[in-house]
């Protein structure tokens, strides 16, 4: 169907002549008609949006989806809380039970905490921005996935040490290094700061001290193997170091005579030196130390001060 024409009458012919416009006067009025069209649009869209309060079913549909997706993750979000209470009540039991039994030392804190200064810090509850709340959430479950991974290899070390418990139990320095149920022996000294005896000035005192006649029989605590023998004039005088593995070691200063080797196996209870004077000493009497992991501790945490004569006798006869 052909277009109609349009006519438009010529005063100067007195006649009607077809009306043709122009390709600038058609641009203009389309160009016109496309600015109107575009203020109503922008118009409609402020009072829909703006004055009305309205949202447009874009925003709706995004408004949804995020609303559903906060619900998700609050629930994930319950659920890894629940799981880090659970771990957590684990690793007091691991630091607070399992380790001491083994003579293990508790995990520190920021070490369980995979360097992440604390779950709390990432809750996802803090904004409500959907790429925020992905990111803190994917934080908070590798945290949990750290921890549960530094947790696991605890349990390990737990195990392994549980499997040696028989052997590990006769290798504890777990009694005496003399026979303290007898009269003749004094506990002269503690573990921890005390006045120097010879210059009164406070230093640490990293042993206990057990005074008694010169010759008196020095034992060894724990199975184990002797590491070092040695003399230290301004010091220990002569001294015999045991390493009975699992990390523990000790000492034995102040000795008269040394019965035993550098490289001998000795077992708990077997004489290995006898009571002396000598190096740094005021009189007779065995500074004992214990080392554990290379840090001295206190002995009376290791052994029971009210022993028995009959039960330290028979702690130290020869075994046949």
């Amino acid at each position: 169907m052909s277009t109609p024409k349009r006519y438009k009458f010529n005063p100067e012919t007195l006649a009607y002549e077809i009306h043709k416009i122009s390709m600038k006067a058609r641009f203009s009025k389309g160009f016109v008609v496309f600015l109107v069209s575009l203020v109503v649009s922008f118009g409609y869209y402020f009072i829909y949006t703006d004055y009305f309060k309205m949202e447009t079913p874009k925003m709706l549909s995004i408004r949804s989806a995020n609303v559903e997706l906060a619900n998700k993750l609050e629930l994930l979000n319950r659920r890894f809380e629940e799981a880090n209470r659970s771990l957590t009540a684990l690793q007091i039991r691991d630091n607070y039970v399992y380790r001491p039994i083994f003579g293990m030392e508790e995990i520190s804190q920021d070490v369980r905490n995979a360097g992440f200064g604390g779950v709390n810090r990432y809750s996802y509850l803090e904004s409500v921005d959907k790429s925020g709340i992905l990111t803190s959430t994917v934080m908070n479950i590798d945290v949990l996935y750290k921890k549960a991974y530094i947790q696991s290899r605890s349990f390990d070390d737990v195990a392994q040490q549980a499997k040696n418990a028989d052997e590990m139990a006769l290798c504890v320095p777990a009694i005496p290094p003399v026979n303290i149920a007898m009269r003749k022996i004094k506990f002269s000294c503690n573990f921890g700061y005390r006045p120097d005896p010879f210059t009164r000035v406070y230093k640490m005192h990293t042993g206990i001290d057990l005074s008694g006649p010169i010759g008196e029989p020095i034992y060894a605590t724990g199975n184990g193997k002797i590491m070092e023998v040695g003399f230290d004039f301004f010091g220990y005088g002569n001294y015999i170091i045991v390493d009975h593995g699992f990390g523990y070691k000790t000492r034995y200063a102040h000795l008269k005579n040394i019965i035993v080797n550098m490289g001998r196996s000795v077992r708990r209870g077997e004489q290995i030196a006898t009571m002396g004077n000598t190096g740094r000493s005021t009189g007779p009497h065995v500074h004992y130390e214990v080392i554990y992991k290379n840090r001295t501790v206190d002995p009376l945490n290791y052994y029971n001060r009210d022993i028995a004569a009959g039960e330290f006798k028979a702690l130290t006869e020869p075994k046949g």
